[in-house]
């Protein structure tokens, strides 16, 4: 049954309120006050609010802001923790440890004149700012379909239908989505988004491109001893509990207010079927270089999502008739840094710069902006891309160990600049190895106390879903997880997803594959690591999701 929707015009449609996307609405306003213009501009945010999607580690580097705002510091951005000092360490098994001389680590982990911060709380801010110059930002809202012309020029987006019961009938409280139309549209929505992959496909932007790689990155925050804290100290973890050749770290950031933010990243071409994402970032806090910090301490916040680290030689073709990629949603990630805000922050402002002189007088807008990728290839974002281009195919390739070896002489000695390119030309989901040629993991039971189960730590995260709306999490073959998966790889979304969103369950003598789509953070690691890409992501309602405060 068609309905009919509302429609709405702008100049631009930025879909996604993270770094990206806002920084290139704070630009583009910028320039059209500067000029005496008049640009109408939309934002349009999945979350409840502006930030409640939010996660990252973090450690923000403020070259990008600086540039942005340069009196961010007087505006009230949140920016309040200096980095104070770094360690690294490698863990070589659950009790010992190294603490890496800091002449050894490689020079881009160095965090001098960086901050620990909350990427939600700079988000917010950053949407402060976009409103405050005329934006028009809508949270709640979940861009759910691209608008494209006859011949094939993207003239926005359409939001998703709400009250959509699970069979597809309209309900009482029904409202149609609105085409939410534009001359260009920025898609921001950050890893793995939604209608970013659709784009990325329709126009084969990935031609030609080694396959994009991920990781997955779990975070919590705890508060902790006063007399423990060290605002402003970074600590990077490598090793145990990863073997040699499955690229995984831990960070652990001190904040403010006794606060820490710690996590650990696994990427997402492990091997072993039976690694489960959640336990290995449980069992790391029980390293008593962890352990003893958060003793006597409280947690206070759970989250994960995936991060996209390809890189240099996965980037894809950034423009399109109409549409641009900015931020997580092309891959602009720097992995030997281990940061990606910055360099989001840097390719939404240099669209906005792209955007604004395309949208001259009268301009109708749909154009291919090539001009955009030609000025990322001549700023700093391009040249720390290039530089880190071969750490994470590096690690790949060589193991932990001696891929650090190569890492430190790549970064410390040549500067990057080595006469070749590494790759590692097999997707992620194709890593997996069948669970017979695999040995299952005891992971400790959770203590309560430094470790925890999946179901209260899912608690944490405020995530909630209306129960009566089509499944977000789309199976294109119902049959594969059990017929197909179960068998030969024992169904690893059982333990890859960091929510219990997937199950196997038993009835009456059969084994079902069950879906709680009410448990999703939509970090959709699902849609990456299912061996059979099997499993779609798609939005949900809007508003649904984790409501994360500070992460």
């Amino acid at each position: 049954m068609s309905v009919e929707r509302e429609a709405m015009e702008f100049d631009v449609v930025i879909v996604g309120a993270g770094p990206a996307g806002l920084s290139c609405a704070c630009r583009l306003l910028q320039m059209a006050q500067e000029a005496g213009r008049e640009l109408e501009v939309c934002v349009v945010e999945k979350a409840s609010e502006i930030g409640a999607h939010s996660l990252s580690g973090a450690v923000l580097e403020p070259r990008a802001l600086d540039e942005l705002f340069p009196d961010w510091k007087a505006r009230g951005a949140p920016l309040n923790v200096p980095v104070s000092g770094d360690e690294f360490y490698f863990l070589f098994n659950e009790q010992s440890a190294a603490k890496t001389p800091s002449f050894l680590i490689p020079k881009p982990m160095h965090n001098e004149g960086n901050y620990v911060i909350s990427l939600g709380q700079l988000v917010r801010w950053l949407g402060e700012q976009a409103e405050a110059m005329g934006a028009n930002i809508f949270p709640g809202f979940a861009a759910a379909e691209v608008l494209i012309d006859e011949q094939g020029v993207v003239r926005g987006v359409a939001t998703g239908d709400m009250g959509v019961s699970k069979s597809g009938e309209h309900k009482a409280s029904f409202e149609p989505g609105v085409e939410l139309r534009a001359k260009y549209t920025v898609f921001a929505e950050g890893c793995r988004g939604h209608l970013g992959k659709q784009m990325i496909g329709r126009y084969d932007l990935a031609e030609g491109r080694d396959p994009q790689h991920y990781g997955i990155g779990l975070k919590e925050i705890w508060e902790i001893d006063p007399a423990k804290h060290q605002p402003g100290l970074v600590v990077h973890t490598a090793g145990w509990p990863m073997d040699d050749h499955t690229e995984g770290g831990g960070f652990l950031y001190h904040w403010e207010d006794n606060k820490v933010l710690l996590g650990y990243i696994i990427a997402l071409d492990y091997k072993n079927p039976y690694l489960n994402t959640f336990k290995e970032f449980q069992r790391w806090k029980l390293h008593p270089k962890i352990s003893e910090l958060l003793a006597g301490g409280k947690r206070v916040s759970y989250g994960a999502r995936a991060l996209i680290k390809g890189g240099y030689q996965s980037l894809p073709k950034l423009t399109f008739p109409g549409g641009l990629l900015v931020g997580d949603e092309a891959g602009f990630l720097n992995g030997a840094k281990i940061k990606g805000n910055h360099t989001a922050m840097k390719s939404g402002m240099l669209a906005a710069e792209a955007l604004f002189e395309a949208l001259g007088e009268g301009a109708e807008g749909g154009e291919d902006l090539t001009a955009f990728e030609a000025s990322i290839k001549d700023s700093w974002v391009w040249e720390e891309l290039y530089k880190a281009r071969n750490w994470s195919p590096g690690l790949y390739k060589l193991g932990t160990k001696l891929g650090s070896a190569f890492l430190f002489f790549d970064q410390n000695i040549v500067g990057g600049r080595l006469p070749f390119t590494l790759h590692n030309d097999t997707p992620d989901f194709a890593h997996l190895k069948p669970a017979a040629e695999c040995t299952p993991i005891d992971y400790p039971k959770p203590d309560g106390e430094i470790t925890f189960d999946l179901l209260s730590s899912v608690y944490l995260t405020g995530t909630n879903h209306e129960e009566d709306q089509p499944v977000h999490l789309q199976l294109r073959d119902p049959a594969v997880p059990i017929e197909h998966n179960l068998p030969k790889y024992a169904e690893p979304a059982q333990r890859y997803c960091p929510a219990g969103v997937y199950e196997v369950v038993e009835e009456d003598g059969e084994q079902r594959f069950q879906i709680n789509a009410q448990n999703c953070i939509h970090c959709k690691t699902c849609d990456i690591k299912d061996p059979a890409q099997n499993i779609n992501w798609v939005v949900p309602e809007g508003g649904g999701g984790p409501n994360y405060a500070n992460m």
